[in-house]
């Protein structure tokens, strides 16, 4: 079976209903496509989550990232910066800081990492691209999963339709 880079497997079309109903009851082909949706849909359901927590890492991380590169910018120089930061979202407060080589950053989980200016740009950059990577494969799968789910809920109304078209066809035989 087919499967998009990431693993999610393709959904099969059914071209031939009559071929493909030879192999089990309309119920239980109904059934199976139906948990097939489900599995389908709950994998979208956490690709948008990926996306929403990735959507939000980006701008902090690309904010952090301007920020080291600014003082790595300023390392030689001797006069200290001054600054506007954050600490709230909408409090904010003046800073001076002195000449420096080394910046404390948030890792998560309320760890924090000094690192020289020059490692602190080099692991903000390559967070960033790791997360543009990461967000632009979840738009990939969410697109791919969108494409699996209407092909399965086409599969459906056909074997539903096709059960339809039998029950009627036996009545009428008898």
């Amino acid at each position: 079976m087919e499967a998009n880079p990431r693993g999610i497997p393709r959904a099969p079309f059914v071209d031939n209903i009559d071929q493909y109903m030879k192999t089990d009851t309309p119920e239980a082909t109904l059934r199976k496509m139906t948990e097939t949706v489900s599995k389908y849909r709950f994998m979208e359901n956490s690709r948008l989550q990926q996306r929403g927590s990735l959507e939000q890492k980006i701008p902090e991380i690309e904010k952090t990232l301007a920020v080291v590169e600014y003082l790595c910018e300023k390392q030689g120089s001797s006069e200290p910066v001054e600054t506007l930061f954050e600490l709230n979202d909408t409090l904010y407060a003046h800073a001076t800081v002195p000449p420096t080589d080394r910046v404390s950053l948030w890792l998560g989980a309320n760890v924090m990492l000094e690192y020289e200016i020059g490692e602190a740009k080099e692991l903000l950059a390559s967070k960033l691209a790791v997360a543009q990577t990461s967000l632009k494969n979840a738009m990939e799968d969410l697109e791919f999963l969108r494409d699996q789910i209407t092909t399965m809920e086409v599969n459906i109304a056909r074997v539903y339709n096709w059960d339809v078209k039998q029950r009627r066809m036996q009545r009428a035989a008898a």
